[in-house]
């Protein structure tokens, strides 16, 4: 028996990730309907709304649903819609933006804890983004090292390399304010507000360090947990079409955009969510 009554919920994997299928997101959606909706993202991390038609002011009010809209750092959203932000990779191109496995913007003091990402254009090939479960990258440590983990904090840098080199082509662009260093401190390891469970919350993209230690005395450890966190087992693959629409929560899950369609165009709508 269903454990909904006003959805219909197709899980993609059994790590994390489904399909909520008999829903129109422009919609002004009952109670009972949102709330199915936030048990099944609390449930399978990530969601995915498919052949949606969205203008962005409607995914604005569909989001806020789930959450307060808040403006992505550096990058200036949409004149008329400034929580929206257009992530964009022309054919010239080579880098994408956010091309790296990360949990976003983990540099702020409070980051989102959440995102949707609506496709407006995909390339013909190609495209497809990675997300992983991170209540399971934690739970499959030793008990060793979740009590070593559970002491320490980890430094959080918009700056560290990979993650700035995957916004030199917007940051080139006019939609960019200027390039700044944001750094935060965050436990690395912490409790899901909502579903009680413990996550390991440290990503490639942003984590340089444990405070108190140096970058090289910290990089073995965080290394083995970069490879760990992401293991096949502990991951999904979203495959996107014009209309796709995907909610993921950043407490909890990292995704990592594929840049393997070189060539061709993408255009998506952000916003993020706290």
């Amino acid at each position: 028996m269903s454990d909904y009554q006003h959805i219909r919920v197709e899980p993609i994997s059994t790590a994390l990730g489904a399909v909520i299928h008999g829903i129109d997101c422009r919609s002004d959606l009952p109670n009972p309907v949102v709330d199915e909706i936030r048990k099944a993202w609390l449930q399978h991390l990530v969601v995915f709304f498919q052949e949606q038609d969205l203008e962005p002011g409607e995914q604005l009010a569909f989001a806020r649903q789930f959450g307060l809209p808040v403006k992505y750092p550096m990058i200036e959203g949409m004149s008329e819609f400034p929580e929206v932000v257009q992530v964009v990779k022309l054919p010239h191109e080579k880098n994408n933006f956010g091309g790296i496995w990360h949990s976003d913007t983990t540099y702020l003091e409070q980051p989102p804890i959440g995102a949707l990402l609506f496709a407006q254009e995909v390339p013909e090939v190609g495209g497809d983004t990675l997300f992983a479960n991170m209540y399971l990258a934690y739970e499959t440590l030793s008990s060793g090292l979740k009590t070593m983990l559970g002491k320490l904090i980890v430094v959080q840098s918009s700056a560290k390399t990979g993650a700035s080199r995957s916004r030199e082509d917007r940051l080139s662009d006019a939609s960019a304010v200027a390039e700044q260093v944001l750094e935060a401190e965050h436990p690395a390891v912490q409790t899901h507000p909502e579903t009680g469970r413990k996550v390991l919350f440290v990503n490639y993209g942003h984590s340089t360090r444990f405070k108190d230690m140096t970058e090289a005395e910290s990089k073995p450890l965080l290394d083995y947990l970069f490879a760990h966190q992401t293991r096949p087992e502990f991951t999904c693959r979203f495959q996107w079409g014009v209309g796709s629409m995907a909610m993921w929560d950043n407490r909890c899950t990292q995704h990592n955009p594929i840049n393997d369609y070189h060539g061709f165009k993408r255009v998506m709508h952000r916003i993020s969510i706290n």
